[in-house]
């Protein structure tokens, strides 16, 4: 039985590897997506023993909620599980804007709660930060949802550290959830000591950096054309980053384990981290990151990644 941890103040228990599933009915993000493979790797992730599931409106403008509600619904066991799900983005025609008002956030959970067939969110997010809301004024929308009982904590995503210093000015921020990996690690110089005073805890996105750091990469590797767009994909970047990764996979190699394994199991040593959610888009990967609660790091080797990917 995974021991659960604790979601910073709130009241949320989870197993520390969940699942980010915007490989769920995300048809607008990754193409020819099978539905029934998503529905898979969500049944097998609850079957093993995840408990926290995050999505969002914009993984398949609601599809990706509507698979889960399903999903959760024929397990039978929604009060054990933790759903995270997340809004701003608004179709007007065909153009995609960021609303943080409150009537549209009110708007929004309950659209969430119809599509996941459920009467309450455990963890509800501002996906992405709206030029013109006051922030505080939005998370307060949030806390009014929270009194009602229809979110259980609330989340803001992608906020820069005035926008969440201005969210959290009454001190209703659970959870925090912003780009976080060993290539990117520049949460650490102002959010990660403000949400640690603040016991807000901190989830990270993009863990494994786009497949990078899972170690399938090679100099040989054909490289697609948005990943060559991310920093650590760059031309020279990408070469020293392949050096970095080795390193790491004598580490794992003495472990018996994988590469992603080693590197997922260090962000759970960060004080601020209670959970992390990689994605996945097979069933197999599902299982492939749970191996992660077997990994143990002594303080060498905690050190000795941190020295590898220098912050």
């Amino acid at each position: 039985m995974t021991k659960h941890t604790r979601i910073g103040k709130t009241d949320l228990f989870v197993n520390p590897i969940g699942l980010g599933t915007n490989a769920v009915g995300g048809h607008n993000l990754f193409p020819n997506l099978d539905e029934e493979a998503g529905r898979e790797l969500v049944r097998t992730g609850l079957a093993h023993g995840i408990n926290f599931l995050d999505t969002a409106y914009v993984y398949g403008l609601g599809r990706s909620e509507e698979i889960i509600g399903e999903v959760v619904k024929e397990s039978g066991n929604r009060s054990e599980i933790v759903i995270a799900s997340k809004a701003a983005h608004k179709l007007i025609g065909n153009e995609m804007v960021l609303d943080n008002s409150p009537a549209f956030l009110k708007q929004a959970v309950e659209e969430s709660l119809r599509k996941l067939q459920t009467d309450y969110i455990d963890l509800f997010y501002i996906h992405f930060p709206d030029q013109d809301t006051p922030k505080d004024e939005a998370v307060g929308a949030l806390k009014q949802l929270k009194d009602e009982g229809k979110i259980r904590a609330i989340g803001v995503s992608n906020f820069s550290i005035d926008q969440l210093k201005e969210a959290n000015k009454d001190g209703y921020v659970d959870v925090y959830q912003g780009e976080y990996n060993l290539l990117s690690r520049g949460a650490e110089r102002e959010i990660f000591p403000y949400v640690t005073d603040q016991q807000i805890s901190f989830v990270p996105f993009y863990p494994l950096a786009s497949g990078l750091l899972t170690g399938k990469y090679s100099r040989e590797t054909n490289i697609n054309e948005k990943n060559r767009k991310r920093p650590q994909f760059k031309e020279g970047v990408f070469e020293q980053n392949l050096q970095k990764i080795e390193q790491v996979r004598k580490i794992a190699s003495e472990k018996g384990a994988e590469i992603a394994q080693v590197i997922l199991a260090w962000y759970l040593y960060r004080p601020c981290i209670d959970v992390i959610i990689p994605g996945a888009k097979r069933a197999d990967q599902v299982l492939h990151n749970l191996k992660t609660l077997q990994i143990q790091l002594t303080t060498e080797e905690i050190q000795e990644i941190d020295r590898i990917f220098p912050s």
